[in-house]
């Protein structure tokens, strides 16, 4: 079971007078890293909610945000009589000044900085409980969503693995044929040089058991198919994060794939060895996005 880190969940209750709005993103990074936005009431809280999200996240670049609203016409404000004043004052003696117009002065100075605000209450702890359980519903919609994408994910990992087999398949069938092809293509090489009655026979079979064991493939095909049942056994359990895992496999997969190229030798494995990477490159891809 895989899980991805792409998703987004979203949740939105009313709680007393007011409404709670959580929104989660999330997308592919190596560490988890969060970019949180709360509002004043929740600042308290930030540490309680950043362990809330890591624990259920793990890893990937989040966004949260997290907006408290008032639900109903009144809201608390406050007017900070004492600049109100002060901006009066200047104001109204500029205007003197320069003989313009102050009909709408009262209007303007209560759209200046800090003179009109939003009362900054807190929240009780009861209020924080239910908030608590909306950050819960938004996270349970996240990893669901990651659930999703991770299922699409497994199935595109386990076809790129299914297609490497079947070309390890074609390597395997074409290697004693290739082996043939060696000892021909040296016995050709060497009876040109020498002659053919002067080829040693036997010095040649030895001599040629001896590269062909140098250039054997044997080994790193049954790696490779250890390693091919290693990722379905891995993409089957039911660890949450295990794209690190699975990427370090897919690192030592390419290493037996280029072992086996760079000792092929021949134009019918190579081509099977660059589908066999072409498929790698892809699975590489979609590895990113696992969790």
């Amino acid at each position: 079971m895989l899980r991805s880190m792409t998703g987004y969940g979203r949740a939105e209750n009313a709680i007393n007078e007011k409404v709670v709005l959580v929104e989660l993103r999330s997308l592919n990074g190596k560490q988890f890293e969060l970019l949180l936005k709360l509002p004043v009431q929740l600042k308290p809280y930030e540490f309680e909610i950043r362990n809330m999200l890591s624990e259920q996240l793990v890893r990937g670049s989040i966004e949260c945000t997290i907006i408290i609203k008032q639900n109903g016409a009144t809201r608390p404000t406050s007017v900070n009589l004492d600049l109100a004043a002060s901006y009066y004052n200047q104001i109204k003696g500029l205007a003197e000044k320069l003989e313009a117009d102050d009909s709408q002065l009262l209007a303007s100075i209560l759209r200046m900085p800090e003179v009109v605000s939003t009362s900054t209450e807190t929240i009780s702890d009861e209020e924080w409980g239910a908030f608590k359980s909306t950050i819960t519903e938004a996270l349970a919609m996240i990893n669901k969503h990651r659930a999703d994408e991770g299922l699409a994910l497994e199935n595109e990992l386990l076809s790129r693995i299914t297609n490497i087999e079947n070309l390890q398949q074609t390597v395997i069938s074409l290697e004693p044929l290739r082996k043939q092809k060696i000892r021909e293509n040296i016995l050709k090489l060497l009876e040109e040089q020498v002659g053919k009655d002067n080829v040693d026979k036997n010095r040649f079979e030895q001599e040629l058991i001896y590269y062909i064991e140098k250039i054997d493939l044997t080994e790193e095909q049954v790696r490779l198919s250890n390693h091919c049942v290693y990722f379905r056994t891995l993409l089957a359990e039911q660890e949450i994060s295990k794209g690190r895992k699975l990427s370090f496999l897919l690192q030592e997969i390419g290493r037996e794939i280029n072992t086996t190229g760079s000792k092929a030798y021949d134009s019918e494995i190579q081509k099977s060895v660059v589908e066999m990477k072409d498929e790698l490159e892809k699975a590489k891809e979609q590895i990113l996005n696992v969790l």
